[in-house]
């Protein structure tokens, strides 16, 4: 299938949006972003800066649109507050594109919407793809409600869900990994043996473009096609990084520190996500292994 020509980006500024948006404009995709300030080119345009509607106008034309926007779920605790962040941040952008892409009918792009695989929630032993049913913890029923916010763009549009794993990368995933690997503080978080979805960079952007280009439709797992625990990263990271791993961080210490929500969510979560979608579709990962994807984000020490 051929290269969009044209595509709508929200988040651009975030780690994943930035990179497709370079990954595009590299091969001479247009791209227009959505900013939340006054544009500052001409390939910008400002929104959700009051309760305007956004212009149909700004969507006409292009093959895709694709929303990336969300506060970030690597922030803890998980006040009500900020819970209320997560939700405001997801469904109201969200709403604000499928509005708009309504209004187009017929000739409305296609919706490329950012989702999780927290939309899973935790399924010990069991291997799960896109036709598994959701979770029940609080990022479950949050990533049920995004999913169905995008659905809402119409039966004219094309809606695909992705479901993203955390991202291994210093600004993602392995943020709150690397300092304490520095200083030689890593180690099992809860029992360590518990499945951890996880996808490369690049693996993340090259989905992304494999989906536009093949014109993908539904949920898609963006997870690497190697099962891996959340000991195989952090040892992959460690040994990466020459420091020991060997601190154990009991799952009642985490939940005390981290919050509830949190940690079933993300630290001691234990899902086995396999990329049905793309595996079927003939996508061909360029980090078929976390220690690969750890590689390709951290320098060797």
């Amino acid at each position: 299938m051929p290269e969009p020509r044209h595509v709508v980006v929200s988040g651009a500024s975030g780690l994943i949006g930035s990179a497709l948006v370079t990954s595009l404009r590299a091969d001479g995709v247009r791209v227009t972003t959505l900013v939340r300030r006054p544009a500052q080119s001409a390939d910008e345009v400002p929104w959700l800066q009051d309760a305007e509607p956004l212009d149909p106008a700004v969507l006409a034309g292009a093959d895709a649109v694709v929303s990336l926007s969300g506060a970030s779920v690597g922030r803890f605790p998980w006040t009500r507050s900020y819970k209320s962040t997560l939700l405001w941040s997801r469904l109201t952008p969200t709403r604000t594109l499928t509005r708009a892409l309504r209004a187009l009918g017929a000739d409305a792009p296609a919706f490329v919407s950012a989702s999780a695989v927290g939309y899973y929630g935790s399924a010990p032993g069991v291997r799960q793809d896109e036709s598994s049913g959701p979770g029940d913890g609080f990022l479950s029923r949050l990533t049920v409600d995004w999913e169905q916010a995008a659905r809402e763009a119409g039966d004219d549009t094309r809606v695909t869900l992705l479901r993203t794993a955390p991202v291994v990368h210093e600004q993602g995933v392995l943020k709150p990994l690397l300092l304490l690997t520095k200083l030689g503080l890593s180690g099992p978080i809860g029992r360590g043996t518990q499945a951890w979805p996880w996808i490369s960079l690049d693996d993340e952007v090259g989905a992304i473009r494999h989906i536009l280009a093949e014109q993908i439709t539904g949920p898609v797992n963006l997870t690497g096609p190697t099962r891996a625990t959340a000991n195989d990263l952090g040892f992959a990271l460690a040994r990466r990084m020459n420091r020991p791993y060997v601190l154990r961080a009991p799952e009642w210490a985490v939940r005390a520190a981290l919050g509830a929500d949190a940690t079933e969510a993300l630290l001691t979560n234990d899902v086995d996500l396999v990329p049905g979608v793309l595996t079927s579709t003939g996508y061909r990962f360029t980090h078929p292994t976390v220690e690969d994807a750890v590689a390709a984000a951290v320098p060797a020490a």
